[in-house]
């Protein structure tokens, strides 16, 4: 939601963010070379990782506006390995400041919730960097040819909601002197004018009383079917779910017919209520409330007042006739305030992390791939392993695929094809049914390593690419 679009955002509370980290470097197949050590041994280095873009909640950040204004966000790529043992440089992070109380959401799932100066989130990790030769040498293959590619780095797209992180909302009609209120109450400085129309933007205001600080959030006016998406009352109601207390601020100097303190109240309530069907616990039906009459400074509001106050108390609701503009009965509302705050404060277990992160099963669960039989002497393999070494492979080189080769069967993949009831010349995808890797299958061929002929190139392979 983008406010004050007719001047000019100011205040963002929901963008669609595209973000890509950054690829991993190509590690370097490099043989070392001096005047008498011609063939001194590999010396290719890895290559560096991808940056990653994170989250990091910061107190100074107010919305998502820039966010709103430049959604597509890169991270620096690794750059490739050296000879000479010389590692390639990793890519640098991109670190976006998020306002406290940034949901983070991958379509309908909540995968974050960063409350807390400091708390962060990668939402796309850099890609690793591949390995070059020197750290693939071993006994057996003594000067590989090859070295590995950088992995590429996660890319997709996140929605970033702000769900404002106030100890108490002020709850009303539009006009009902909300920003008024939380002006007189705290040091907030909110836009205030006199007219029929909601505030746009959410304000926060810190108050102090009885020792107790606690933040105060003026959330725009609502009207009635806001819990149905009339107007813009569903991005506003999101704003009083982390809120502990509700103060029904209720205009008691209005003008408009057909309007009263108590019609407003069960207006207010209704829809509270009705939203509660998006919420999955800590209902708004559920949270401590007040009722503030406020703008008792006019005479037929103090009047109006004094007549309704004992039916909200037959209620079983404190009622606080208040006075925004001259600043009557501000201090004990704000200690009766502090007191519900305190209480609620008291009664919270012990404090856990602040952040929120859900993450889906790899795919195949606990194993490390999956051969599935499609038909017609055709297999998909899929796993995590699977996938990372085809992309960490340069098919140009023989003694590459020899390699990759050898890893697969070291996996068990070779076994698993042969148990599946794979023929020779069967047709092996690995990867996913819209983007695979497709081999031919050939199980005479030896794996293992001892393989490769001259340096880039596998006697396995018959010289074919």
């Amino acid at each position: 939601m983008a406010a004050g679009a007719g001047s000019g955002a100011q205040f963002v509370d929901r963008v669609v963010l595209h973000v890509a980290a950054g690829n991993g470097g190509n590690g370097c197949a490099s043989i070392h070379r001096e005047k008498f050590k011609p063939l001194g041994g590999p010396d290719g280095a890895n290559g560096g990782r991808g940056g990653d873009v994170v989250l990091v909640v910061d107190g100074n950040t107010a919305s998502l506006l820039e966010y709103h204004r430049r959604p597509h966000r890169k991270a620096g790529n690794g750059r490739q390995g050296q000879g000479g043992h010389r590692t390639g440089a990793d890519g640098g992070d991109v670190i976006l400041p998020v306002p406290d109380g940034t949901v983070v959401m991958e379509g309908d799932q909540v995968v974050a919730d960063l409350v807390g100066e400091g708390t962060r989130y990668v939402v796309a990790r850099g890609g690793g960097g591949g390995l070059g030769n020197a750290a693939l040498a071993t006994a057996k293959r003594k000067a590989p040819g090859f070295a590995l590619l950088g992995e590429p780095g996660e890319s997709q797209d996140v929605v970033l909601e702000l769900k404002s992180v106030a100890d108490v909302a002020l709850v009303g009609f539009p006009s009902a002197g909300k920003s008024s209120l939380i002006a007189a109450l705290s040091a907030a400085k909110p836009k205030i004018a006199d007219y029929p129309f909601t505030t746009l933007v959410p304000n926060l205001g810190v108050v102090e009383a009885a020792e107790t600080t606690f933040t105060v959030a003026d959330v725009p006016g609502l009207i009635e079917g806001a819990s149905e998406g009339r107007g813009l009352g569903l991005d506003f109601l999101r704003h009083i779910e982390r809120s502990s207390t509700l103060a029904h601020v209720l205009d008691c100097a209005t003008m408009e017919p057909g309007r009263d303190p108590v019609s407003d109240f069960e207006v207010i309530e209704r829809e509270l209520r009705a939203y509660d069907r998006v919420l999955g616990d800590r209902l708004l039906s559920d949270r401590p409330r007040i009722v503030v009459l406020n703008k008792v400074d006019v005479p037929d509001g103090r009047d109006l007042a004094e007549m309704v106050r004992p039916e909200f108390e037959a209620r079983g609701l404190k009622v606080y006739e208040v006075s925004a503009a001259t600043r009557e009965g501000l201090r004990e509302l704000s200690f009766a305030m502090a007191a519900m705050v305190g209480e609620y404060r008291a009664s919270l277990p012990p404090a856990e992390p602040t952040r929120i992160v859900i993450r889906p099963e790899p795919v195949g669960g606990d194993t490390d791939f999956e051969v599935r039989a499609l038909g017609d002497n055709t297999y998909l393999i899929t796993g995590v392993k699977p996938v990372r070494w085809l992309r960490q492979t340069d098919f140009a080189n023989e003694e590459a695929v020899g390699y990759l080769a050898d890893r697969l069967a070291r996996l068990g993949v070779e076994k698993a094809l042969g148990d599946a009831g794979a023929e020779a010349g069967a047709t092996v995808m690995i990867g996913t049914m819209d983007d695979s890797v497709v081999f031919d299958w050939e199980p005479e061929v030896p794996a293992g390593e001892g393989a490769p002929g001259p340096r880039g190139t596998d006697r396995r392979l018959g010289g074919r690419p």
